[in-house]
């Protein structure tokens, strides 16, 4: 019974999420309550609640800070010299411009905001596409591809967030492991931009090229605007606390708190603006940590109540003892179609908990469960449940059907060259 009733709330907040009955913030909590008192457990309800609450509490710091730190970084143009660099490398070089998208696209992703990342990258390279005529879909399929990986892969991007709290996962331990797949598949997207721009060169003329890169040189030698020592502290506390984290000094948590304080005492010294920016920023970090927090109340209930282990003893009933340890490939390989259609509230709260229950009786840490399920983001990215697609569809003015048949292969090539680094670099294994 327990697993019926276990089914049920998966199902109940799925329907939910997906049908639009309700926000996934209200579901993810309503929906285990409901069947939590239905099978008996009303009066141990808080004990749970709370139990859920303290396995997530970290996870909901770190992206809290997270997003805080990333956001001074944006305010601050940390970026705009790298774009501005690969301006004048490209020298109006169609192949330059198109590698020098994928380089930016990765680099902005890293802020975890999917609508942020593309309007940074559109306004960058919009009008330099439109000027030589080449493509804007190319824009679209290496900004999607970027974000899926960098941003979906990354703990404080919402994917991640959210396998690593409902599994109640070590950040470090999550990450650390994945750092190498990343930065290949990384590689692959760049290498795809190369292929990209091989074919945006054919259908732009000599004349057009020379035009732009005569008006490049123009704008360097006008000068632009410098760089100040905010600027050179900014990007040498970012790359610090990126060495920190891969040597693993620290909590990542603890390593976002000193960031952002730092970053904060650097770029907003005045009381009065430290607040203006808290306040910004607060729009885009308060509704994901609320969401983290409600994980914590659906899988505590979940949990506690033994409805996810009844589940998982479902599901090994009729999975034979020889493929148990092929779990961690089948969560990916299911985890790129269900990416493009669901929610990641769907996915990552309702299924991936039951298969890292099912992984766990064969040995399978959870950790691979998290890193295989976060392969389907690159293919979620150009699905209909990305809200920040629609916000580059309208900036880049294309329907979204041109737009996904122009990407798909690319997509799943890198769905596939993802899953191939992370068996590589043993981020996930099969043994």
């Amino acid at each position: 019974m327990l697993a019926i009733f276990g089914f049920a709330t998966l199902a109940t907040f799925m329907v939910a999420v997906m049908r639009k009955y309700a926000t996934a913030f209200v579901a993810i909590i309503a929906a285990p309550v409901i069947f939590a008192v239905i099978a008996g457990f009303g009066p141990q309800l808080g004990d749970m609640v709370l139990s859920g609450l303290e396995t997530v509490a970290p996870t909901a710091v770190l992206l809290l800070f997270a997003i805080l730190y990333f956001g001074i970084m944006m305010d601050a143009k940390l970026f705009d010299p790298v774009t501005n660099l690969i301006l004048r490398i490209s020298k109006g070089d169609p192949v330059k411009i198109v590698v020098g998208t994928a380089v930016l696209a990765l680099l902005v992703a890293l802020d975890g905001d999917g609508t942020t990342s593309y309007m940074i990258i559109c306004s960058a390279f919009i009008p330099i596409y439109r000027r030589l005529g080449l493509n804007p879909l190319i824009i679209a399929v290496i900004a999607t591809m970027s974000l899926g990986l960098i941003s979906g892969s990354t703990p404080w991007g919402g994917a991640a967030t959210r396998a690593i709290s409902v599994l109640n996962l070590d950040a470090g331990e999550y990450f650390v492991s994945l750092i190498p797949s990343l930065a290949l598949t990384s590689l692959f997207i760049i290498g795809m931009a190369f292929v990209l721009g091989i074919r945006a060169r054919r259908t732009v003329t000599p004349e057009s090229i020379a035009e732009l890169s005569a008006e490049i040189k123009a704008r360097k030698a006008e000068g632009g605007e410098k760089p100040t020592w905010r600027t050179f502290v900014n990007a040498g506390l970012t790359v610090l606390l990126l060495v920190l984290l891969v040597a693993d000094i620290a909590p990542l948590v603890v390593l976002f708190i000193g960031g952002f304080v730092i970053a904060l005492l650097v770029n907003y010294p005045k009381l009065s603006t430290q607040g203006e920016l808290i306040q910004r920023h607060a729009a885009s970090a308060v509704p994901v940590v609320m969401l983290v927090l409600a994980a914590g109340v659906f899988t505590g209930i979940l949990s506690e109540s033994g409805m996810i282990e009844a589940m998982a003893d479902t599901l090994l009933s009729v999975v034979p003892d020889s493929l148990g340890n092929l779990i961690p490939l089948f969560t990916a390989i299911i985890a790129i179609p269900l990416g493009f259609f669901m929610s990641n509230d769907a996915f990552f709260f309702g299924i991936l908990p039951v298969l890292a229950e099912s992984a766990g009786q064969y040995g399978v840490h959870a950790n691979e469960i998290a890193r295989a399920g976060v392969v389907g983001q690159i293919s979620h990215m150009i699905g209909p449940a990305s809200a920040p697609l629609w916000v580059l569809l309208g900036l880049l003015k294309k329907e979204l059907g041109e737009f996904q048949r122009f990407s798909i292969l690319w997509v799943v090539a890198g769905c596939f060259a993802f899953l191939g680094f992370q068996l590589l670099t043993g981020a996930i294994s099969l043994a």
